[in-house]
């Protein structure tokens, strides 16, 4: 998009758009999201920025009314399997703030000078920066959604002092940490005085969003003590543990079968509302990246219908089901599983190799096993060729691994069939353009052939 391009999008206040760009305004000294509801400004003052981080690294702030910040990530760093799009999954799954920028660079092969000259020349800002604004969000999260003292949150936002805290809340808010706090909205039960409430959250997604096939498919794949849906249809809660860097955490997202509009934008965008039980606050950044992957809530509808609407076998799927996702994988170690053993084989796993939660919470009593504990099992075939490999990193299936590369190790383990590895390329690794092995699914539904088999897969055409 050129930049007329844009500001065209800007005027329309076109949703489709939130998140691929933002725009700022150098009279205000303010920057949004593309569907900002506020009067459009006049071109000669507007600027635009390929991230947010970009927009606050040169001094402007965030917008109060539509809350840039808090838009779905771009759809594009999913899709791009370079050193720049697995660099973006990695640091918004937090490896910045736990590794640093040396820890970054070394999971991509690559020095940390070429990271920071690669990240800054299409994105506008650098790894510290990107880090930075995401950290600013989780402040800003944590502010107005918990009781949380002032300092725990400086920490828990993966801030190294209260002073960079601060400093960094004012730059980017225009407000104190305090101010933040009191500007929290009021009235639709966003602000919990128990600490035992958990952190409640909208995860905001773009355009049509097919909850309804994504409950469903998460239901058929439950790994009792693991995970459960409760509820009717159109109210279910799906429920689950997490074990996370600092320690373990309970979510639940509700269901929510149509959207409203997304920042009076015309058009249609909306969320999942959630709830976090975290031991250590400190996770909430990577829990929430988990979640969005396993709801593919950054995935771009309006790109991916518009390719496969075009073909005359898959029109009439995408116009019943517009928005349609293909969920990913909080483990990648889970889809793994369930492909070799099966849920009852899953189940049996967790039981014997899985960590107890201290606390159980219902039918949720365990967190799924690790990597290395199925190795030191000694589990023969399959499974344990794959648990071996990635428990001593002999394959990576983290969000920044290379996906060609990971096939390549993959398909070298014995007894792995290539059915499986689709599988994991699909769920474990993200990849949005993955063709059944055997299947009959051409090359003109690139780059989306992920979605073209979850629309197959619906209608029976398909079978895993």
């Amino acid at each position: 998009m050129d930049e007329d391009t844009r500001y065209e999008a800007v005027r329309s206040r076109d949703g489709r758009f939130d998140g691929a760009f933002f725009f700022a305004v150098e009279t205000t000294g303010i920057y949004c999201r593309p569907s900002c509801p506020a009067v459009t400004p006049k071109r000669r003052n507007v600027r635009f920025f390929p991230t947010a981080a970009a927009a606050q690294g040169s001094g402007f702030r965030a917008c109060r009314r539509c809350r840039p910040d808090a838009v779905p990530g771009s759809a594009e760093w999913n899709v791009r399997a370079d050193a720049v799009g697995r660099a973006v999954r990695l640091i918004a799954d937090g490896v910045v703030d736990r590794e640093g920028v040396a820890g970054l660079a070394s999971r991509l092969g690559y020095s940390a000078r070429q990271v920071q000259r690669q990240l800054t020349a299409e994105l506008g800002a650098g790894p510290v920066a990107l880090a930075r604004a995401q950290r600013a969000h989780t402040a800003r999260v944590l502010l107005q959604t918990t009781e949380l003292p002032i300092t725990e949150i400086a920490f828990a936002s993966g801030f190294a002092s209260v002073r960079q805290f601060n400093d960094t809340v004012r730059e980017v808010y225009d407000s104190t940490p305090t101010e933040v706090r009191a500007a929290a909205p009021r009235g639709r039960g966003t602000r919990r005085a128990t600490p035992g409430a958990g952190i409640p959250l909208r995860l905001a997604y773009r355009g049509s969003y097919q909850a309804t096939a994504v409950f469903d498919q998460l239901a058929r794949e439950a790994v009792p003590g693991v995970e459960e849906v409760n509820g009717a249809p159109g109210g279910r809660t799906y429920r689950r543990t997490l074990r996370l860097p600092y320690g373990t955490a309970l979510v639940a997202v509700e269901e929510r079968t149509q959207g409203p509009k997304a920042g009076g934008g015309t058009h249609p965008g909306g969320w999942l509302d959630a709830r976090l039980h975290l031991t250590d606050p400190r996770d909430l950044t990577t829990a929430v990246q988990r979640l969005r992957r396993l709801f593919d809530l950054d995935a771009d509808p309006y790109a991916v219908d518009e390719r496969l609407g075009a073909d005359p076998r898959l029109a009439p799927l995408v116009a019943a089901r517009p928005g349609l996702r293909s969920p990913g994988a909080v483990d990648p170690l889970e889809p793994a599983v369930r492909a070799l053993v099966g849920v009852a084989g899953a189940e049996d796993l967790v039981r014997r190799y899985g960590k107890a939660l201290d606390a159980p919470c219902g039918s949720l009593t365990h967190l799924f096993p690790e990597a290395a504990a199925l190795a030191e099992a000694g589990l023969g075939g399959p499974l344990g060729a794959l648990a071996l490999a990635l428990a001593d990193g002999t394959v990576r299936l983290d969000p920044g691994a290379d996906r060609d590369a990971a096939q390549e190790a993959l398909l070298a383990l014995p007894g792995l069939a290539p059915s499986a590895v689709a599988t994991l390329r699909v769920r474990a690794l993200g990849d949005p353009d993955v063709a059944p092995p055997g299947a009959d699914v051409p090359d003109s539904w690139r780059p989306w052939r992920s979605y073209a088999a979850q629309h197959l897969r619906i209608t029976g055409e398909l079978r895993d």
